[in-house]
């Protein structure tokens, strides 16, 4: 199954975690973080800024996108911010399965809803995954 995780870089240590634990499971993970940079969460916002607007910055953006609407689900890692929440609408509009990993900070309202189902685990989640 082509899997993509929307999630924050603040997340980026669980997000390998969790791709090596899918990967183990012949799941097909659409890693932004192999496309992207990792310095990326660590630039000042003029440089975040530049990336954004550079040629390469619309590469990852065009990965993330074309990926959130392209797979067979798409996993949330909570709590993270717009532009995750921006990948978990594409998915939605596209019919995409989304699950979502809940975390005690959510910061969301009714757009919760987009998520089939919140896990408060990640053994419960990866059960789920696997049942799929």
């Amino acid at each position: 199954m082509k899997i993509y995780i929307a999630a924050s870089w603040k997340h980026q240590h669980a997000v390998e975690m969790l791709t090596e634990r899918l990967e183990a499971e012949g799941h097909q993970i659409l890693s932004w973080l192999r496309e992207g940079r990792p310095e990326e969460a660590f630039l000042s916002r003029t440089e975040l800024a530049n990336f954004i607007y550079s040629d390469e910055g619309r590469r990852v953006f065009d990965f993330c996108a074309d990926s959130a609407r392209g797979a067979d689900l798409l996993i949330y890692l909570g709590p993270s911010g717009c532009d995750a929440w921006a990948e978990v609408g594409a998915a939605y509009g596209s019919g995409v399965p989304i699950l979502g990993l809940l975390a005690k900070s959510e910061d969301v309202g009714l757009m919760r809803h987009m998520v089939s189902h919140w896990y408060s685990s990640v053994q419960a989640l990866l059960d789920a995954v696997g049942s799929a």
